[in-house]
């Protein structure tokens, strides 16, 4: 067996035959097989031809003479593939200055070095991936030590599920666990009450939560409506969308840890006199440009507008009923904007506090940024995700290492809010020694449906999405209940709702299905629950930057079944789509995409998961850009009767920053200027 390897670099390290067998499980994976056993044969085979010390070339040229000779073409050939992929991928990160020593990829090497890489004074990184993943592990794992646990075994199962892009936390924990600054979470709400202290205290304390890397919510239903009496003055309000303009301008000032741009979230009751106003707040498109904007909408309004009846708007600061309002025409006017902006959401109260398992400490009136997580005031929550398009083989998901990412994730998360430095007293109390929420997801669902060759608009891909996440409440509150055994459980336990079925539970939520916006990049997978947003597209993150992305599965088979072309990638990218490209028909259905779906099966398929998930579940309706009002309106009304505590639509190319982008990328490329499909998101912290 070789002694010692040489790498492309020059550096000359020591041999691992690990990473020969693991690039052969990964083409045998690749052509739908798992054979391990075989691998290693194959590898064994490999290290016995090589001198002591040999070359990366040179290995990879004898791994590909053996697999011929076995005559396992298909797997020589993914073999191949993988190869020149990776050499690619060398070429296009060799400029950024970044050691992709995890074989990320260019896209995900960019978004690494863009946000997340510790950068010496000059801006150049000082860390490669695995360093993060290593830096992360190590912070997260510490806690363990408070109770006498092995902190050593749980920094490696981090780092591996990590590194293995199997499991991935939110941004401010990839960013700032390890560092002085030490806040770790993803989302925060702020209360805003009535009075002009405690609005610009919010402000500043939503600030100070922006600078540190985090997303805020916000309920400004408690505000005075515009023209109502301010007795302290003897003059006006000025109403709650005056109050939310001088928080958007702030968010523009404050860089979300220099690293990301500010996002927030806007709520107003639909029954707040100021309604109509805010319904419309973001129709030139030139306001709010860091808020998504949601109505808080209650059962009886969404009664009132089946039956056609009018209902009353209430002034908050004397409670009295101020005028009544046909309810249809507030709806209509909903969803009429949010056709032309996206703009507002819904976010269904009565089912939000319904579920929620804490109402003795009151009712929850606001969530975060993208709606995954309904808050009470000065709650965080930290979020974190699993793979599972990385779970399937031979078809077939591997349910026993789903299992064990899910107690992984638990620890996880319940270390993040035990180790992350919040920045407000009021937040450390209600988060670490109050309730202790935390959110676990999944990303790379559709890869994981593409994988299993089930189309995402059939029955098959409901029933295994309410398998998986029955699965994974299941284990996930396991997991909890073990936590409590040694750390005790959150200390509102006693008097929540949950306390009628379980003993002890360390988390007052476990669930909460994230959008994943950049960490899916990294993990090279698709986004949170979404359908594939394209099969090649343009992506467009990170203040500018835009990224040519081809779906790696798409690839595979078209270079099996030889129509394989980059001419071909390139017509794709134009419209995302392959429903109108020459190419088998079974393919049309297992890669369809966003924008073929029908809006109805989008909500469905956020209504299978929310069945389960304790938080709330991020889902974006995207639509065609030739999708009508009413396609709008039922997409609402039905997420409402199936219980989803949220909805979000986008029609396609309704936001004038988000149109088809042509990029100097393609220009160049094709010599000529024309539309390609640009990935969207109508959640600012997702870009």
């Amino acid at each position: 067996m070789p002694a010692y390897i040489k790498k492309r670099d020059g550096r000359i390290v020591r041999f691992d035959k690990e990473k020969i067998v693991s690039a052969l499980s990964r083409a045998f994976i690749g052509v739908g097989e798992r054979r391990g056993l075989l691998a290693k044969e194959i590898a064994g085979e490999v290290t016995s031809r090589l001198g002591r010390t040999t070359s990366v070339e040179h290995v990879q040229d004898v791994i590909e003479q053996i697999l011929i000779r076995h005559k396992l073409a298909k797997v020589a050939k993914a073999y191949i593939l993988y190869r020149k992929r990776r050499e690619e991928e060398r070429e296009r990160t060799r400029a950024l200055g970044v050691v992709d020593d995890l074989k990320l990829g260019a896209n995900a090497i960019r978004v690494l070095q863009a946000r997340y890489l510790l950068k010496d004074e000059k801006g150049h990184a000082i860390e490669t991936p695995s360093q993060l993943f290593r830096r992360v592990a190590k912070a997260i794992a510490a806690p363990d030590m408070k109770w006498k646990q092995d902190a050593r075994k749980a920094e490696e199962d981090f780092y591996h599920a990590m590194a293995g892009r199997e499991f991935l936390p939110n941004t401010p924990t990839l960013m700032n666990a390890g560092t002085r600054l030490g806040q770790l979470a993803a989302c925060f709400v702020l209360p805003v009450e009535d009075n002009l202290e405690s609005i610009y205290e919010t402000l500043k304390h939503s600030a100070m939560i922006h600078q540190s890397g985090g997303g805020t919510g916000f309920a400004f239903s408690r505000l005075r409506p515009k023209g109502d009496v301010v007795r302290s003055t003897h003059g006006v309000s000025s109403g709650p969308v005056s109050f939310m303009k001088i928080y958007d301008a702030s968010t523009d000032i404050i860089k979300q840890g220099g690293k990301r741009r500010g996002a927030n979230m806007g709520i107003l009751r639909v029954d707040h006199p100021d309604i109509l106003e805010f319904i419309r707040c973001k129709a030139r498109g030139d306001t709010l440009r860091n808020f998504n904007i949601s109505v808080g909408v209650t059962d009886d309004f969404m009664h009132a507008v089946e039956n056609n009846s009018d209902y009353e708007l209430v002034n908050p600061r004397t409670n009295r009923v101020v005028s009544r309002i046909s309810a249809r025409s507030v709806f209509d006017m909903i969803v009429t904007n949010a056709w032309e902006t996206g703009d507002p959401g819904m976010v269904f109260l009565d089912e939000i506090n319904r579920r929620q398992p804490t109402p003795s400490l009151g009712d929850i009136e606001a969530t975060n940024p993208c709606g995954e997580i309904p808050l009470l005031p000065y709650e965080a929550c930290n979020l974190g995700s699993i793979n599972v398009g990385l779970l399937v083989h031979n078809k077939s998901l591997d349910w026993k290492r789903l299992k064990e990412l899910v107690h992984l994730g638990v620890h996880f998360l319940d270390n993040v809010v035990e180790a992350s430095n919040y920045p407000l007293e009021q937040i450390n109390a209600i988060t670490k020694r109050g309730n202790r929420k935390i959110g676990l997801g999944v990303m790379g669902f559709a890869d994981m449906l593409v994988r299993m060759q089930i189309p995402y608009t059939s029955p098959k891909a409901l029933a295994l999405a309410q398998q998986i996440i029955v699965f994974i409440k299941r284990e996930a509150l396991k997991a909890s209940m073990h936590l409590a055994e040694s750390r005790g459980s959150f200390a509102h336990f006693a008097k929540s709702s949950l306390a009628r079925k379980y003993r002890r539970l360390r988390n007052a939520t476990v669930l909460a299905v994230a959008p994943t916006g950049t960490i899916s990049i990294i993990a090279g997978c698709s986004s949170g629950i979404e359908p594939l947003f394209g099969v090649a597209f343009v992506r467009h993150v990170l203040e500018g930057a835009q990224l040519v992305e081809v779906n790696n599965d798409f690839e595979t088979v078209a270079h099996e079944n030889n129509f394989y072309s980059r001419a071909l990638m390139l017509h794709i990218a134009r419209t995302g789509s392959i429903r109108d490209v020459d190419v088998p028909a079974q393919l049309k259905k297992i890669f369809i995409t966003a924008m073929d779906i029908h809006p109805l099966w989008h909500v469905h398929m956020q209504a299978a998961f929310q069945n389960q998930v304790d938080n709330a579940v991020s889902k974006t309706i995207n639509l065609p850009h030739n999708a009508s009002i009413a396609d709008v309106a039922r997409a609402y009304k039905l997420a409402h009767t199936l219980g989803c505590k949220g909805i979000t639509i986008f029609r396609y190319g309704s936001k004038e920053e988000q149109v088809l982008y042509t990029g100097t990328t393609i220009e160049r490329e094709t010599g000529e200027e024309k539309p390609f499909l640009q990935e969207v998101s109508s959640c600012p912290a997702c870009r």
